[in-house]
């Protein structure tokens, strides 16, 4: 490996992670900013401690048992949740709604940023092309020691202007777009949750409605039953509540979301096709001069 390749190896490896750090912490930033303005986490404990505690942090991962518990609750859940849209009817069309809207709204997600994810690699292969595209003319200009080698030369420095630009565009669309969408992508699939529990604690309150029935007509456990049949109602009375504020909020969070990272990811679509077209324009200029 020649000095020169190296220092270009060490170039790309620099600005690789330049863009792998940029985007930690544009994440870590949109998750600790929607904590903090969150009405309940704002004032939770560990979430203080998180922020406030000057030394290192241990965390423990999960363990195999504990992977393979969330893995069964997993399959558990999605069954209930299967069986729930079969048998149980939302009685608030709003939530009804909501649930239809976000099964449709997730599916396009994760389609969107499956599409997201293979421009963004298309433009890195580019990149990388130009890479090798560069060194092998440069390998060439070496050896052809005659009036070749200043065109060669030029050439192979052209595309390393134009690769370090399209860097710069498979990151910026890695981190204003894919990052976006699969963040939503996760966020619906949380919503979507939530309604599952809202439908979990609707399901309990009937349940609770029909014991209760059940035994005023034997007059046995009346008390019992309807002790349990007012806290499953306030459960899901609060559940309701709370899903509807959260559900809002995500609607205004998205859309405002949306709109400040696609005008942020258009401006830098314009800003890097302006760059690319200028080193082209200046490349084709100075190439022509050689001939």
């Amino acid at each position: 490996m020649t000095k020169e390749e190296f220092s270009k190896m060490k170039a790309e490896l620099e600005a690789e992670y330049l863009a792998t750090f940029k985007k930690t912490v544009a994440n870590h930033e949109v998750f600790l900013l929607r904590l903090a303005n969150h009405p309940i986490f704002r004032n939770d404990h560990n979430f203080r401690v998180f922020l406030e505690y000057e030394k290192e942090l241990s965390v423990r991962g999960k363990n195999k048992k504990e992977m393979f518990g969330g893995l069964i609750k997993s399959f558990g859940q999605s069954t209930d949740e299967l069986l729930l849209s079969a048998t149980q009817r939302d009685v608030d069309d709003f939530f009804d709604g909501e649930r239809t809207f976000l099964i449709d709204y997730h599916s396009h997600l994760k389609d969107s940023t499956t599409k997201a994810d293979k421009m963004t690699k298309a433009h890195k292969n580019v990149s990388d092309s130009n890479i090798k595209i560069s060194s092998e003319l440069i390998q060439l200009a070496t050896i052809d020691t005659n009036e070749l080698e200043k065109f060669l030369t030029k050439f192979a420095d052209a595309l390393e202007k134009v690769r370090k630009v399209e860097n710069r565009v498979a990151s910026d669309e890695d981190l204003k777009l894919s990052d976006v969408l699969r963040y939503y992508m996760r966020d619906s699939n949380a919503a979507k949750n939530l309604l599952y529990r809202r439908r979990r604690c609707l399901a309990n309150y009937e349940t609770a409605n029909k014991n209760l029935d059940k035994a005023r007509a034997k007059n046995k456990d009346v008390a019992t039953a309807e002790q349990a049949q007012d806290e499953a109602c306030k459960k899901f009375e609060a559940m309701s509540s709370k899903a509807k504020d959260e559900l809002k909020e995500f609607k205004t969070r998205r859309v405002a979301d949306f709109r400040k990272h696609l005008l942020e990811l258009t401006e830098f679509e314009i800003k890097h096709a302006k760059a690319q077209a200028q080193v082209l324009t200046t490349a084709i200029q100075s190439l022509n001069e050689d001939i």
